[in-house]
């Protein structure tokens, strides 16, 4: 567990806890934030002075809420003896980009709303994590991506599915949840709507990486084996089967919210 404070006058704390956990094929990272009670002034005699003190009480009742955040990146299940040090420090890193974008956003007053947007925009910008740049193919060798949002509070939904030039699919999803009045979009209907709402598109070969498409011969050539001869199929070990990202966020009014990908790999279409 990594601790961070940061200590302000007179009697202000911030303490933020990151713990990196790693389970099963998901590697998670917790960010949460107690910010302790600040000494109030003396009592002011003015009523301007009251005014102003009953602001900073509420500033201060503001600060007192806790918050959260928790991510995890799909990334496969990885053999600690095949990893190296830096592709380790790749994925801590992908992941601490993601956990500092949504904590930022939370630790200012923002919504769990936007802080979960923005922490799973920063994963699937990352090669690294099965979402937007670095997901799985299809069986037909292209990239199909899912994903959807929830607002823990008022329970609205959004999601999307099947997206191939979506850059950031998450984004499209809390569109569909706010401003389409469906609760799922997908295919050329999603990104049609994607486009005539100015969310980003972009060709089919961005998402190409090469570790993806490797990953993708090996499951096919382990089936075509194990549709000969058994005793020569390839082995497809958790390695090879990949989670994908999420995040939940708990802001400063109470409120949560989780925005996820959801894709295996490979899927069955084509």
């Amino acid at each position: 567990m990594v601790r961070i404070s940061n200590r302000r006058r007179p009697h202000k704390r911030t303490e933020r806890h990151v713990k990196l956990l790693r389970i099963l094929n998901c590697s998670f990272i917790i960010a949460l934030s107690s910010v302790g009670t600040p000494a109030f002034g003396e009592e002011q005699q003015t009523s301007a002075n009251a005014v102003k003190d009953i602001r900073s009480i509420d500033q201060q009742e503001m600060e007192n809420q806790q918050f959260g955040l928790v991510i995890h990146g799909g990334a496969g299940t990885i053999d600690r003896a095949k990893m190296t040090p830096e592709k380790e420090r790749e994925y801590r890193a992908g992941l601490e980009r993601a956990l500092t974008a949504g904590y930022n956003i939370l630790k200012r007053g923002g919504s769990s709303l936007d802080a979960t947007e923005t922490a799973v925009r920063v994963l699937e910008d990352d090669p690294h994590f099965n979402a937007g740049k670095g997901s799985v193919f299809t069986s037909a060798g292209t990239n199909e991506m899912d994903a959807a949002i929830m607002d823990g509070k008022t329970l609205a939904a959004g999601a999307v599915a099947a997206l191939k030039h979506v850059k950031n699919p998450i984004s499209l999803a809390r569109l569909v949840m706010e401003k389409s009045g469906h609760v799922m979009m997908d295919g050329e209907g999603a990104e049609a709507f994607a486009k005539g709402n100015g969310i980003e598109l972009v060709d089919q070969k961005y998402f190409f990486t090469q570790e993806r498409w490797d990953a993708l011969q090996k499951i096919k050539a382990a089936e075509k084996h194990r549709a000969g001869d058994a005793r020569k199929a390839f082995l497809i070990t958790d390695q090879d089967r990949h989670g994908t990202v999420g995040a939940v966020a708990l802001d400063r009014t109470g409120c949560d919210l989780n925005g996820w990908h959801h894709k295996q790999a490979p899927r069955p279409r084509g």
